[in-house]
């Protein structure tokens, strides 16, 4: 089976290199390699352009933001299984595609996989600073405050022409909304490993600011009432007390 990747970046020429070769230096070799670039001002289109014989797909154009540049990228996917890649996070070693694309071999039927996190220092990938660790899914999952790492999560690419892309709407928790789509609405056989997927960078949207934190926040509340599901009055409380026992 063929994975595709997707890796959305925009003006960071810092560390785009080293997701790239995150990816091209997995030992799973049927790997499709899409990378939407925003229209970078720096020098990333260069850095791209350096491996753009080993990428399946690669455009550089001005976009909505992050959630337009991803959707852009899953409809130019052609694997079976989809994944994404921020520009500044690795996955944790070169097996990581290969141990998912063995769950995914091993179970015609599941739909979604899903692992652990850990975000690292900027300056230093082998610093962890927090450590986000998951649960198979189940009942009153995300009523308890739960949710999947969104960079460590796998689909079927049939999931998303069910379940659709993500809502332009929401501005910085479209891809927890889309989740909240996935399990609760579709209820797709998911899976969960025990196992470190993603090395991810301090500094994301939501993460820069207390502001940012608190939109976010009210965010995941309107996804909530817009798909029709009630939110527990103890998701708020909960969340901020799950996110303070991540650090390290």
């Amino acid at each position: 089976m063929k994975i595709s990747i997707i890796t959305v970046v925009y003006n960071n020429e810092k560390t785009i290199q080293e997701a790239m070769k995150s990816v091209l230096l997995q030992s799973y070799k049927n790997i499709e390699y899409v990378i939407i670039d925003g229209g970078s001002k720096d020098n990333t289109v260069n850095l791209i352009d350096e491996f753009k014989d080993q990428l399946g797909y690669f455009v550089s154009e001005r976009d909505k933001g992050l959630y337009d540049a991803m959707n852009k990228g899953i409809k130019a996917c052609s694997g079976d299984v989809i994944g994404i890649l921020n520009s500044d996070d690795l996955y944790q070693d070169l097996d990581v595609l290969a141990a998912v694309m063995e769950q995914f071999n091993n179970d015609p039927d599941l739909d979604i996989l899903y692992g652990d996190l850990v975000y690292v220092k900027s300056d230093d990938t082998n610093k962890v600073v927090r450590n986000w660790k998951s649960k198979s899914y189940c009942n009153n999952f995300f009523e308890n405050a739960n949710v999947p790492p969104h960079p460590s999560l796998f689909v079927r690419s049939k999931v998303y022409k069910e379940a659709g892309l993500f809502d332009l709407q929401y501005k910085l928790a479209a891809d927890y909304e889309l989740m909240l789509r996935m399990f609760k609405k579709h209820n797709f056989k998911s899976k969960y490993i025990n196992r470190l997927i993603i090395k991810m960078r301090l500094g994301g949207a939501t993460n820069q600011s207390f502001t940012n934190i608190v939109n976010q926040n009210k965010e995941i509340l309107k996804a909530w009432k817009n798909n029709n599901l009630q939110a527990p009055v103890h998701l708020m409380p909960l969340r901020i007390f799950k996110r303070l026992t991540q650090f390290i």
